[in-house]
């Protein structure tokens, strides 16, 4: 068994037609044919169903897939770690980021990594703290920045900084926020339910005893930030943005609504010595001047 015939193996299952399939990889359709014949006799099995439509894996085909689609990430781990050995840091990693990239030195991270691994490709994709540590854990991202506490034993992470959240109101309505019933009462903007920032609006309320009678959605933290200062009504804001904004005058802060959680950069226990992996962390360290003292990492 080579590893070109498993990779023919899922070229055909995810096109599922040998002229497509010997498209994508570049070879005649005779050869991904015979590539597949032979894999079936080496294995003794049968893979897919041949008809007009084209090819279906059978029920061993889609067992033996998953199998497959292993083998051949172990294979270019093992790629990208000779590569490492000799300095040629090479592949891409898909990072999950927040909505302010300036809050997270995203600009400085990617320079150092461009600079420092010219055969790195990085993928950034905006996400929601919760939706980032999700497609972490499910293996659609290979690194997060997250927001939050770190509950899950086959997450790891490197704290980055301590975070700061403050409730927020609009500056004209300082003489309705006195305490948690009046809080309450007003309307309340939070990002998704999935959200980090959800979840510590939640926990405030059942800390107080209270629940909002009203809840607007936004997605982003510029767009709770513009809400709040136009009168539509209250949220969380991290500093120094909750703080700014009350000392332009444009929010009130109500005294000790304050809740206090941690930046991360997140990744999965198992991809640890993953060199992609390392070499993130790497970057991160130097962009964030973290001293060894000063790590936070949780492993």
């Amino acid at each position: 068994m080579e590893l070109y015939q498993l990779r023919t193996f899922a070229a055909v299952a995810e096109t599922g037609h040998l002229t497509r399939a010997s498209e994508r990889l570049h070879i005649s359709q005779p050869a991904v044919s015979a590539q597949i014949k032979a894999l079936e006799e080496v294995l003794d099995v049968r893979l897919f169903d041949r008809g007009p439509g084209g090819m279906t894996l059978t029920r061993a085909g889609a067992r033996l897939l998953e199998q497959a689609a292993k083998v051949l990430a172990a294979a270019e781990e093992l790629k990208h770690l000779a590569k490492a050995f000799k300095g040629e840091l090479a592949g891409r990693l898909r990072i999950g980021t927040l909505s302010e990239p300036e809050f997270i030195m995203l600009g400085e991270f990617s320079g150092r990594a461009v600079e420092r691994f010219p055969l790195l490709e990085l993928e950034f994709r905006a996400e929601v703290s919760g939706a980032a540590l999700e497609a972490v854990r499910g293996g659609a991202l290979d690194a997060a920045f997250y927001v939050g506490e770190l509950v899950h034993p086959n997450v790891a992470g490197l704290g980055l900084r301590d975070m700061t959240f403050r409730v927020a109101a609009p500056a004209a309505w300082k003489d309705r926020v006195g305490d948690w019933n009046a809080l309450a009462a007003l309307p309340w903007i939070l990002m998704p339910s999935i959200s980090t920032h959800n979840q510590l609006a939640r926990a405030m309320f059942r800390e107080h005893g209270v629940e909002p009678s009203k809840v607007i959605e936004a997605d982003q933290e510029s767009v709770l930030a513009n809400l709040v200062v136009r009168g539509v009504g209250v949220s969380l804001l991290p500093d120094p943005l909750g703080l700014d904004l009350q000392k332009a005058g444009e929010v009130c802060i109500p005294d000790e609504a304050v809740v206090h959680t941690t930046l991360w950069f997140i990744y999965l226990s198992d991809r640890a010595r993953d060199p992609l992996i390392l070499g993130a962390l790497d970057i991160l360290k130097e962009t964030w001047a973290l001293a060894p003292a000063a790590e936070r990492s949780r492993a």
